[in-house]
């Protein structure tokens, strides 16, 4: 295939960004997206050009590392796919292909289609873990779970913290996001001791960068492991709990 490639090229985060075009050619369908852009750079390199910089990792889906946009889609057009994991295949010989960074305010372009995504890393610096100390680990059917409660704490944790329901969303929200990370600890028994005061403090830190949910849905269609919104519900109920059951435990430590 023959492909034209409109790709945003920036020096640095305060320089102006533009649109430069490259013609990607031999390129074949069983590529990954992500090969395709290295084909690209390789020539580039050759002929003494800056290549494209972009953040790329695991290349199986599962780092997050790999998103950005492509005509307009977070992660390309395939649901449920990465960009890593998206294959030149999905388009036609001659196509032209627009490729751009994650654009959201809360994620500033670093260079070219790379972005800082260390907002999100602010949220789960806040609470997204446990810090019980639970002693040696205990066998794996000591503690009874319910399978509805594992199953769902399991579809939350799919999340790999790519940052394309932020992208998508025409509010440049995190809800999607915060809800699966709360959602994988708060279902389950280990995570019952700090769910509240995690809910709170989560949730709070996700205000300070990304804005509000107003429900568009963009983001459960944009995510490449088809995280439902149901998790935004989930965490809408946890806050307002974790209001009333932290203030209450203030009330009793400071009566």
């Amino acid at each position: 295939m023959k492909l034209t490639l409109k790709v945003w090229r920036q020096d640095g985060p305060r320089a102006e960004g533009r649109f430069e075009t490259y013609e990607a050619t031999d390129v074949k369908e069983g590529m990954s997206f992500l090969e395709m852009l290295d084909v690209v750079n390789e020539r580039l390199i050759e002929s003494g050009r800056e290549p494209i910089t972009f953040d790329s990792d695991c290349r199986e889906g599962i780092c997050g590392t790999c998103g950005i946009m492509i005509n307009g889609q977070a992660h390309g057009p395939m649901r449920g796919t990465a960009t890593c994991q998206l294959h030149m295949r999905s388009f036609r010989d001659g196509d032209e292909i627009v490729i751009e960074p994650w654009r959201a305010a809360a994620f500033p372009v670093i260079k070219d289609l790379m972005v800082d995504r260390s907002a999100l890393d602010a949220i789960i610096a806040a609470g997204g873990f446990i810090t019980a100390n639970t002693g040696a680990a205990p066998d794996g059917n000591q503690i009874p779970v319910p399978k509805p409660a594992a199953d769902t704490a399991m579809d939350a944790a799919a999340c790999i913290g790519c940052g394309a329901c932020v992208a998508a969303c025409p509010n440049g929200a995190a809800q999607l996001f915060t809800s699966a990370k709360l959602a994988h600890l708060n279902l389950l028994p280990q995570g019952q001791a700090e769910r509240w005061q995690r809910t709170e403090d989560m949730v709070e830190t996700m205000e300070q960068y990304f804005g509000s949910c107003t429900n568009y849905g963009e983001c459960q269609e944009a995510c490449p492991k088809e995280i439902p919104i149901d998790f935004i519900a989930l965490m809408n109920r946890d806050y307002l709990k974790a209001k009333l059951k932290n203030r209450k435990l203030i009330g009793q430590v400071f009566p």
